[in-house]
């Protein structure tokens, strides 16, 4: 690639990894790199090695020998996020650049009975949700992220949001990372709250194994965003519930988006919801579900658990696109499911050597399989879908039953729309197919690529009073598209909105076009993915990569910002 700096000039550093984490962990070909220099749904670059340590101690000498050879670290997990943020992106990059994949590093420790975790880089979602279960309690996200195998780490650093309307973004101010300071040399800081001494690689090494005693555990740092339940509920506030350049949450790793190497967080953990109750909202009228949730935020009642929005267009391309998703978690749980990914990954890498074959080969394949399998919705979904074309699911506990019941049958009486309380079978069917959406717009624009001119998938955030939420586009943008897909946390009113552009059309110039429009109501974007190199950071959000990482070794070039050391090219 030109201006691409390759493996060969390289010869070195490769093998230093090589003799930190061993010759099979250090990763030089283009076909066993792929899967960790393509973003899952954006963006994709080069990099001369990827290299895989198994534990914190191999982390630290990695990112050691990086620095002490002038190399770029670009931190990996499961590289499950939406705008590219954990990938390179592109080639022109003034040094070597390093992937350092973390997912081999796994493990937590329980504290306090479980009310908090210490987890560490490999661990995922899924894997804590397993851990945490026995105890009665949840990880701040259990579902959605969690289908995707993403990691516990990923959502802190990218200040992830999630379904769960109590809890808020994820979010701590109590993590162990490394940084460079202004002279580039390479500091450990202990933020966990746990007192541990010794050199960095004693410090890790400690954590790691769990030998510290109870004694040196402090309880008095912030595990999760406590002030969300109120911020969500003030429905007359200008500015979004949450978004990722919200400064009042970017504290350290949480929003670090890259610009460190964090090797541990310690978070909150919650009470297990039991017999939740779900209940299946449909109407044609855009005004009544913000009725609906302008009664639920504004009032004294107990928060729902999770509102969950998806528009009609976005529930039929999900059907047949996410069908094969869909069965895939309810038959195979999630726990298997980066293990399908990564066996996928390979598989499309060996067919790409094949010239005469279509690029994602196995997506093709996958959606070939699911056309031939029966409908997988059960019969009052579909039916609500033919009746209506906005849909909410709202998921409340046992106890706050019969209040949501009466509030909707007061809500909806005499209006376009109806709702039905929905068994445990229906309530699953329906959170899983929200969640199936996701992929679903990717693999349309996959397969039908020759009558579709890209994709522009969008995560905003719009104003905690915003009354008119459903996007009526101009006439003349919205004949640029074919397809546009809505769906999102409703009751945050953050919104996934996927766009299948028409072959005509440019659909980086689409985008632009969708943005100024969402700005001029006042949207945030992006609201929950970060900024990757997908968006472009605003100033304060970048003084604050700055100030993490003043010689720009970490992940430069995120939110669009300079890739060049020291941040050359960009004002400090």
């Amino acid at each position: 690639m030109k201006g691409s700096i390759s493996s060969r000039s390289s010869p070195k550093l490769i093998d230093e990894l090589r003799r930190v984490v061993g010759r099979r962990q250090v990763l030089i070909s283009a076909s066993a790199m792929r899967r960790h220099l393509r973003g899952f749904r954006y963006g994709n670059g080069y990099a001369v090695a990827v290299a895989r340590p198994g534990s914190l101690v191999e982390y630290w000498r990695v990112v050691e020998t990086c620095v002490k050879a002038g190399a770029i670290v670009i931190s990996q997990a499961a590289n499950t996020g939406l705008t590219g943020g954990s990938t390179p992106f592109g080639s022109d990059y003034d040094r070597p650049v390093v992937v350092v994949n973390t997912m081999r590093i796994k493990g937590q420790h329980l504290l306090g009975n479980g009310r908090q975790v210490v987890a560490f880089p490999g661990t995922t979602l899924n894997e804590l949700e397993i851990a945490l279960e026995p105890l009665g309690r949840e990880p701040h996200s259990v579902i959605g992220s969690s289908c995707l195998g993403a990691s516990v780490i990923g959502g802190v650093c990218n200040n992830s949001g999630g379904s769960l309307v109590r809890r808020g973004p994820s979010y701590t101010e109590m993590a162990l990372y490394a940084q460079l300071d202004d002279d580039g040399r390479l500091c450990l800081v202990n933020d966990l709250g746990i007192v541990l001494s010794g050199e960095p690689e004693e410090v890790l090494n400690a954590i790691e194994r769990g030998r510290f005693e109870e004694a040196a555990v402090e309880w008095t740092g912030v595990g999760s965003d406590h002030e969300y339940r109120d911020h969500v509920r003030d429905i007359e506030a200008e500015t979004p519930a949450r978004y990722n350049a919200d400064v009042r949450k970017l504290h350290g790793a949480s929003g670090s988006a890259g610009k460190l190497a964090v090797f541990a967080v310690r978070l909150d953990t919650f009470e297990a919801e039991k017999d939740a109750k779900v209940f299946y909202v449909g109407t044609n009228q855009p005004e009544i579900l913000s009725d609906i949730r302008r009664s639920i935020l504004g009032g004294s009642g107990e928060l729902p658990i999770a509102g969950e929005y998806i528009h009609r267009d976005a529930f039929d391309i999900a059907e047949t696109y996410g069908k094969d998703t869909y069965l895939m978690v309810k038959r195979l749980g999630t726990r298997r499911l980066p293990y399908f990914f990564e066996a996928k990954s390979r598989i499309d890498a060996l067919l790409e050597r094949v010239s005469f074959l279509p690029h994602n080969m196995t997506d093709r394949m996958l959606q070939w399989c699911s056309s031939l399998l029966p409908r997988h919705l059960p019969e009052r979904l579909r039916n609500c879908r033919d009746r209506y074309e906005h849909h909410l699911m709202l998921k409340v506990s046992a106890s706050a039953a019969a209040a949501t019941q009466t509030l909707l049958q007061k809500t909806l009486a005499g209006r376009d729309g109806d709702f039905f309380l929905c068994t445990p079978k229906e309530g699953n069917a329906a959170f899983l197919h929200r969640f199936a959406t996701a992929g679903a717009a990717v693999r349309y624009n996959i397969t039908r690529h020759k009558k579709a001119g890209g994709i522009v998938a969008l995560d905003v955030a719009l104003p905690r009073n915003t009354v008119e939420w459903f996007e009526q586009l101009p006439a003349v943008t919205q004949a640029k598209t074919l397809k546009r897909l809505y769906y999102g946390h409703f009751l945050c009113h953050v919104f996934h909105q996927d766009y299948i552009v028409c072959p005509s059309h440019d659909w980086l110039d689409v985008e632009h076009e969708l943005l100024r429009l969402l700005a001029a109501r006042g949207a945030k974007y992006p609201a929950e993915h970060n900024f990757g190199h997908l968006y472009a950071a605003p100033t304060d959000v970048v003084e604050h990569y700055q100030s993490l990482d003043p010689c720009n070794c970490f992940n430069p070039g995120i939110g669009q910002t300079s890739r060049l050391l020291k941040w050359r090219g960009h004002e400090r």
